[in-house]
């Protein structure tokens, strides 16, 4: 009987592990949108990447500094360069940005996410972090 209980609960158990939705955990959210620790750092890593090798993307000219006018309050000071952060586990290579943009500093340091979203004019708000 005790066999049939442990095949029972590994039988539930493992969609649980499998479902990549499931185990999506937020580290940052920005309005709506959750940010897994992933994103962040795959958001970061490319940022920085394009900042050592002195090139940007979009029309935005991604990465760029970051002025913080708003007066967040980071881990590190500055100066700060921001490059958007996308929800679909992929990285920015160009096109539309997206609300939401990881901040980090010329080491490559991750300092915070940002958003436009609910935001007035081209503000932005500090995202949560989970």
């Amino acid at each position: 009987m005790h066999a049939f209980k442990v095949l029972v609960a590994l039988a539930f158990a493992v969609p649980v592990l499998t479902n990549p939705l499931l185990r999506r955990q937020c580290a940052e959210t920005c309005g709506n949108t959750c940010y897994s620790q992933d994103d962040i750092n795959a958001a970061v890593q490319q940022g920085y990447g394009y900042y050592e090798d002195g090139t940007t993307v979009g029309n935005d000219e991604y990465p760029h500094q970051y002025k913080d006018y708003e007066g967040f309050t980071f881990p590190d000071a500055g100066p700060y360069y921001e490059f958007p952060v996308l929800s679909d586990e992929q990285v920015y290579t160009g096109g539309s940005p997206g609300a939401d943009r990881v901040i980090f500093t010329g080491d490559g340091t991750y300092e915070g996410v940002i958003t436009h979203t609910g935001a007035t004019g081209n503000d932005f708000l500090q995202c949560t972090a989970d």
